[in-house]
This record gives structure tokens, sequence and C-alpha cells, in this order.
């Protein structure tokens, strides 16, 4: 494990490490625009169609078009829906909305700034399939596995319910279905990617928000991309997940956001939370050591 944590997300081959041969695939995943996203929610009803995510039943969680609410084991994608108020030139102080049809500001509340307007954020979540997946670390069984695409799956006939893997996760994706137990997630449909075929989800995003491919690909696109937004004057945009030197040596899902992680639910700085994994089994080998010299020398000490 602890040559895992000595590579930087640049260098490491997540497949490689786990044993696949060098003419392995290449790595690929998700780059997720949600500039261009417009909540149209085909990637939820095609990745539950494709994989058989059993539905949650019709809950608008306080009215709201977000009605998964986040990531788990019966919403492999997750898409968020964000509204804001924020300063337009293009907004009466009536509150008359005149950048954005179809939506529509509504009345301006006394408080609100005159020249403020609405707009709506959304992304479509997804595991990240981390370059160092904690998950994988945990599992006591196997069930979770490193794909020869450089993908995180869970085998759920080899899953115990043991429930190790939730809380590992950085991301809060991964979840134990009621009435069953075992962990679910995003597969990042590892049935399709061995036919050559991409994702359920990618294939039904209308907009290509959601990209699939090449992972070092999606990653120059990104950077294009970024570089066109900021030229555009959308100098709050910013890529997340992206970096393969950040805490979980990069994300095989990663975004092009519009406003501050936190935002969209995204932890600011997530770490891998088991990095310190092989120093403490570092000190607890020498631990017990210490213990068993300490007995051993004792029982000697009685004997003479």
């Amino acid at each position: 494990m602890s040559s895992v944590y000595r590579l930087s997300g640049l260098l490491a081959d997540p497949a490689g490490e786990a044993g696949y041969r060098d003419d392995h695939p290449e790595r690929v995943g998700f780059f997720t625009d949600t500039s261009v996203c417009i909540g149209c929610k085909a990637c939820e009803v095609a990745c539950k169609e494709w994989n058989l995510v059993p539905e949650q039943g019709l809950d608008l969680l306080g009215q709201s078009y977000d009605n998964t609410g986040a990531l788990g084991a019966d919403s492999w994608r997750h898409v968020a829906f964000i509204e804001q108020r924020v300063p337009d030139p293009s907004v009466t102080s009536s509150g008359t909305d005149l950048g954005m049809p179809g939506i529509g500001a509504p009345e301006q509340p006394a408080a609100a700034e005159e020249g403020s307007g609405m707009r709506w954020l959304m992304s479509s979540d997804v595991c990240k399939h981390c370059t160092h997946a904690a998950c994988l670390d945990v599992c006591p069984t196997g069930s979770l596995f490193r794909t020869e695409f450089g993908t995180v799956v869970v085998q759920e006939d080899i899953c115990n319910g043991c429930g190790y893997c939730i809380p590992a996760c950085p991301y809060g994706v991964i979840g134990q279905r009621e009435g069953d137990g075992r962990a679910w997630k995003c597969t990042l449909c590892y049935d399709r990617l061995g036919d050559g075929l991409e994702p359920a989800c990618a294939k039904a995003c209308p907009t290509d928000s959601i990209q699939f491919g090449d992972l070092d690909e999606l990653r120059e696109r990104a950077d294009r991309r970024l570089a066109e937004l900021h030229q555009d004057g959308v100098g709050e945009a910013r890529l997340y997940g992206r970096d393969p030197d950040d805490g979980v040596g990069g994300d095989g899902a990663f975004f092009l956001l519009l406003d501050e992680p936190e935002v969209y639910g995204l932890p600011p700085d997530p770490v891998v939370t088991t990095r310190d994994l092989p120093a403490m089994w570092k000190h607890a080998a020498a631990a017990a050591a210490s213990v068993a010299a300490t007995v051993v020398l004792s029982f000697l000490g009685r004997r003479r």
C-alpha cells in the first residue's frame, strides 16, 4: 500500500498498481462540464435503466427539482440544482429577468440588492474513481476492486455488508441498500466498457456535459475549456478533481464548476482517508514487538 502513496497522481498507474500487465487499456473516466448541464436528468434515468438501480419513490425534497438529494446505493448519478441570487445588469429593479429566458426571477424581496438576478447551477455528480481509493484499502473481502481501465467497482456478490467503505470514501459516494445491507455505487458501466461502449450516462447526455474518454485527453480538453471560459469573462470557473497532485491523486471523474466546491456539496480539499495507514501499521507492529519482547524478558526473568 505504501508504494501507492509515494506516487503522484500524474505518474500513478492505478491499474498497473493493481497488478494488470503493461498492455492494459488506457485509464478512462468522466469530465463533467457543469456550465452546459441543463438539469434534464437523462443521466440519472439512463444509469438506473442500464444498471437496474431501484427507484426511490417521489420526494421533491422541499419542492426542489433535486429529487435524489445525494449519491447513494440507489442513486449512482445525482443531478444537483442550486439556485443563486447574483448581480446581473440585465435584471431590472422590478425583478424581471431579461437575460435568462425560461427561468424568470421571482419578485425581489425588500432585502435584495437592486439589479440582482437568479441563476441555476446544475451538476451531475458521480463516484470519482479516485487514483488513491480508500474504499479499496479498507474492504476486507475483495469485493471492491480496481479494473483494467483504472476504475473502481463493487462486486455485490462478494460484499459482506460490513460498511467499512462508506466512511472511508472522502466524497460520501457509497451507500448500503435498505433491506439488502451490501454496498453499491457507480461502476462506470464496467460491462459496457468491456464491449467498447461508453457509459450509459454519457451516452444519454444531450449537451455533452458528461464527457467520457481517455483520462489524459479529458484533462487536456478540460484545460482548454477552462481557458475559454476565463477568456469570456467567467472568472469563477474552476476545475475540481483534475489536479493529479491533490489529496486523492486526482479523480477519474472530475468537474468544471462555476462556484466553490462547497456550493455543489463537494469537499474543498478531499484526502484519501487511509493515507496514514502504512505508518499506523508500522507503529502498531513496533508496539506489538515491544510488548512481545517485554513479555519474553519477564518470563525469562521469572524462570531465573
